[in-house]
């Protein structure tokens, strides 16, 4: 029998998550550019605040987005394989106990938290089945899993196609012996902080991060302006308000997430793993150069 693949429907929860980011980058854009202009009182504490509760979601809502668009089930004489972003699940056939739609269950079946459309993701109860996992991304396709440890709930494109697969896979039986596999988020990011290399990093980019956030609250408030852009020789010295200098640790913690989760993407992998490493410096190194700027800034006299 020939792996049959069924990829969850993707493309509303696409259109949900890719609008939800855009919203939210706006708003901490517009709040970035006003917390620039802004002088040191409310406004600036204000806008500070919109921005940073704008963007905190962003990270989230992507890695959300990322895992949809990977997001696949597939089965063979052997196994049900379950990818969701970072979390993987391997099932022997030889461990699923039964298929069958959500809807045929006495007690209905409650939505995870936060149940976007394209990521009904997280760990529920049930008062029937237990423990139950969603890997799922549309509510009206659900089909339940179950395995002796849990019940994991998924929504192929075609459900009852999956169970038939699974019908027929059950009746060939098992050509190869298989283990059950777990892969957690959480695993990837345990694993690389056993690498004192990369505790190294990660630390590093953290402090100075925290230090150039530190560095700049205690200069806005002391220091009316400074020469922020290129100054040209003969030219008159061009000042702005110093609360523009938050674009610095602002932009700073932007590269350093994106960096952090780019080289967890790659750390995956073995052969990837150099590249992780060269993320993760290229971040840390970054972030030091952004704290040098801010030095050579307040340096120049003004």
């Amino acid at each position: 029998m020939n792996v049959g693949y069924f990829p969850p429907p993707k493309r509303h929860g696409l259109i949900i998550h890719g609008t939800v980011i855009l919203i939210l980058a706006i708003i901490a854009s517009i709040g970035f550019i006003n917390l620039s202009r802004a002088e040191v009182g409310p406004a600036f504490l204000i806008s500070l605040l919109i921005s940073l509760i704008a963007f905190a979601p962003i990270p989230f809502f992507i890695y959300r987005a990322y895992s949809l668009w990977r997001a696949n089930y597939h089965m063979d004489r052997d196994r049900l394989t379950i990818h969701w972003g970072l979390r993987a699940e391997d099932i022997p056939l030889t461990d699923i106990e039964w298929i069958r739609p959500a809807d045929d269950l006495t007690h209905p079946l409650g939505l995870p938290s936060l149940p976007l459309p394209g990521g009904l993701l997280g760990v529920r109860r049930h008062p029937d089945l237990g423990l139950v996992e969603f890997l799922a991304a549309d509510a009206k396709k659900l089909l339940l899993v179950a395995t002796a440890k849990r019940v994991f709930v998924i929504s192929p494109e075609d459900p009852a196609a999956l169970a038939q697969t699974f019908a027929r896979a059950t009746e060939l039986g098992s050509t190869t012996p298989t283990e059950a596999k777990s892969v957690y988020p959480s695993f990837i990011v345990t694993q690389a902080w056993e690498s004192g290399l990369a505790r190294y990093l990660w630390l590093t980019a953290l402090f100075l991060n925290l230090g150039l956030f530190i560095w700049a609250s205690l200069i806005i408030p002391s220091t009316p302006r400074v020469a922020l852009g290129p100054q040209f020789a003969g030219s008159s010295l061009e000042t702005v308000p110093s609360s523009q200098l938050i674009v610095f640790p602002v932009a700073s913690l932007l590269l350093s997430i994106g960096g952090w989760i780019a080289g967890l993407y790659f750390y995956r992998w073995d052969r990837e793993r150099v590249l992780a490493f060269i993320v993760w410096g290229s971040s840390t190194l970054s972030s030091l150069l952004f704290l040098l700027a801010v030095l050579f800034i307040i340096t120049t006299p003004v």
